[in-house]
């Protein structure tokens, strides 16, 4: 029997399921299940932190260096970027400054999956349109989707978890079709590990020609700072100063800031494993294509296998290999670019699961 609860909650809180993380793996296997980087951190950022543990004081509660570095950065002003702990706070920051209970928030699904609760938590309305077949942002649809109760949309690029970008052109065109006054939000914390031509660039989008678009971008992926937590929006300042008003004071330490500022420093280095993990990935997508499985274009740290009704079958398969992978049930597999040491074992297994795949399946190749 379930205890009941002592306090009166929203009943919309309570029917909503708590965030599941990616599993963590035994010291024997592979931890692919939460698009984390591989690599150690830079021994440079290690340092800064050692340097950085007055911890019984409080952050600079703006990240004021890393606003104005990120800002010189992106040739804008201090006040056009706004820090918090990590991109996904900054979402719900954004939805909470916009939207109410009879608003709605429309975005792509199958997408991350934060975000039907976060727009949940800021008490509105979730909206979800369909992905293309092949794992793409249906934009068309989603412009339709838009009424005079839209308060935000979020387009995902690359999508978490298909792995497909939305192209420059493609956004542009969406921009036209909805409302000028209609805050897009382009989630781009995937962005460094793109290599597809003409994919869009959020911040790009910047200033007077579109002002409603916000672009988030985050330190823990390509980065490497997952387990500090810090992300960054840029966009028009009004917007920003909406999400500042929402955020949790203090919420981003000195020492995500320190590590942010060293990791820009380093730049050259950390790219340098980006196209490294692009590399690998696009081999792995390669090698899952040519042993059968239907790939959808990957462009992100991860790779995406559409095992639909088979999936938990498909992860105990992985996990029984020691492949921590990320399944998400009825839909498919979405497996992170790990250490090399991984990559021989996940193509061997996914060699295995799709042969057992009935024939017209979807996650299969069609020869």
């Amino acid at each position: 029997m379930t205890e009941p609860t002592p306090v009166r909650i929203r009943p919309e809180i309570a029917a909503l399921p708590v965030y599941r993380q990616g599993r963590q793996a035994g010291a024997e296997a592979f931890k692919l299940s939460s698009n984390e980087n591989p690599f150690d951190p830079l021994p440079s950022v290690v340092s800064a932190l050692h340097d950085a543990m007055a911890v019984n004081r409080y952050p600079d509660a703006a990240a004021t260096r890393l606003r104005e570095r990120l800002a010189a950065r992106h040739g804008v002003t201090a006040d056009e970027v706004h820090i918090g702990a990590g991109s996904v706070s900054i979402l719900a920051q954004l939805m909470l400054a916009v939207a109410a209970p009879g608003d709605e928030i429309v975005y792509a699904w199958r997408s991350f999956e934060a975000y039907p609760g976060l727009v949940i938590v800021a008490g509105a309305t979730p909206v979800q349109v369909p992905l293309t077949a092949d794992g793409r942002h249906d934009l068309p649809a989603m412009a339709a989707a838009v009424t005079d109760r839209t308060r935000a949309v979020v387009v995902c690029s690359p999508n978490n978890p298909t792995g497909p970008v939305v192209t420059q052109d493609e956004f542009d065109a969406f921009l036209d079709a909805v409302p000028a006054d209609l805050l897009v939000i382009l989630d781009e914390a995937y962005a460094e590990f793109v290599t597809a031509p003409g994919a869009v660039d959020g911040l790009r989008e910047l200033g007077v020609v579109r002002p409603n678009v916000v672009a988030l971008r985050t330190f823990s992926k390509a980065y490497g700072l997952a387990g500090l937590r810090v992300g960054y929006a840029v966009g028009h300042s009004r917007i920003l100063d909406a999400a500042r008003a929402a955020a949790i004071p203090l919420s981003v330490t000195a020492q995500a800031e320190v590590a942010a500022l060293t990791s820009l420093d380093a730049e050259p280095e950390l790219r340098e494993r980006v196209r490294t993990i692009a590399a690998r990935r696009d081999r792995i997508a390669n090698g899952l294509r040519e042993v059968g499985w239907n790939v959808p274009d990957a462009q992100g740290n991860f790779v995406w296998l559409p095992a639909g009704a088979d999936t938990m079958a498909a992860a105990d398969a992985f996990d029984a290999a020691g492949l921590i992978v990320r399944a998400f049930p009825g839909d498919g597999l979405r497996i992170s670019i790990g250490e090399e040491a991984s990559v021989d074992t996940v193509l061997r297994i996914a060699a295995s699961v799709v042969r057992d795949l009935p024939e017209g399946h979807p996650g299969r190749r069609i020869a």
